[in-house]
């Protein structure tokens, strides 16, 4: 199969890339000039450079393919910049759902994210739920798919949460640290759109993805920390009341290393049941404790 990939040089997009690749199919990988090197190096990947946000791009893109996979998104908005929510997940959604149907691809294949809901006090979730309306009110073949917190080496996650343990003698924590997250591979999440291609049963389905198990946070800083040899990470706990405050009026500086809406989100937990997608797709979901260490084989 040719299959036109958004996000193609993203942590996820590379790996996705990378499997469809060895899988023996086709990849066109758009591309934002300057982040070509990013793509994995295979004769079956076609760098096509453009934009979610620029209609013929995508246009010229998804011609003569089989299929559309759309990973793009964000974690976090810089508003002066033009980086918001509503332009890169419910305006590009749209744009590389008119591109897909113009160009007479029917199987589109979505990334959207675990607790979407459309009363969200999160405009990340918002906007997430806003372009899944979007796949489902089209004519597409589509699955779509919910991951919980995505780990794997080059991960932000794994990167953030190292960096902090390897420099701080305590890691500060915000809150009681005991609101749960249920980390899922990276690989997996690859493999699960790689095999979505033929499994025509997964048409017109949302799957949460997760690991085998969730954690407290306080655990996930644990586990960390025994991957690179420190047996127990010292923390200090922050209340949510101190912390609050300091982030609404720091989140605009993009240096801060967190949002309102991160805040939010982190203090709602991240989990989900992830057995029918275990089911569907053959998959054996590996936990956070299981795979962590695989993330400090390479640099991570």
């Amino acid at each position: 199969m040719k299959i036109f990939v958004t996000g193609g040089s993203g942590f996820v997009g590379t790996e996705v890339v990378k499997q469809l690749a060895a899988a023996g199919h086709d990849v066109v990988a758009l591309v934002r000039r300057g982040s070509e090197e990013k793509l994995p190096k295979s004769d079956r990947i076609q760098m096509h450079a453009g934009d979610v946000n620029d209609p013929d791009s995508l246009q010229h893109g998804t011609l003569n393919c089989d299929a559309v996979i759309h990973l793009v998104g964000i974690i976090r908005e810089f508003p002066g910049k033009n980086i918001t929510f509503e332009r890169l997940h419910v305006e590009a959604t749209q744009n590389v759902v008119n591109a897909t149907v113009s160009s007479g691809v029917k199987r589109y294949l979505h990334m959207s994210a675990n607790g979407v809901r459309p009363d969200s006090n999160t405009g990340y979730h918002r906007t997430k739920w806003q372009a899944e309306e979007i796949v489902r009110a089209s004519d597409l073949d589509w699955t779509i798919f919910r991951p919980s917190l995505i780990f794997g080496p080059g991960g932000e996650f794994v990167k953030m949460l190292a960096g902090l343990i390897r420099k701080l003698p305590v890691v500060p924590v915000v809150g009681d640290g005991r609101y749960r997250m249920q980390p899922v591979a990276v690989d997996q999440v690859a493999e699960t759109y790689r095999k979505a291609l033929t499994l025509e049963q997964t048409i017109h389905h949302e799957y949460a993805l997760g690991g085998a198990e969730s954690y407290p946070f306080d655990r996930i800083l644990d586990l960390t920390g025994d991957a690179l040899g420190r047996k127990k990470v010292p923390k200090i706990h922050q209340p949510v009341a101190l912390i609050q405050p300091m982030v609404n009026l720091m989140e605009s500086f993009s240096h801060f290393p967190l949002t309102s809406d991160q805040l939010t989100m982190m203090l709602e937990g991240n989990e989900c049941d992830q057995e029918p997608w275990a089911k569907a797709f053959d998959i054996d979901p590996v936990s956070y404790a299981e795979g962590i260490s695989d993330c400090f084989k390479s640099k991570a």
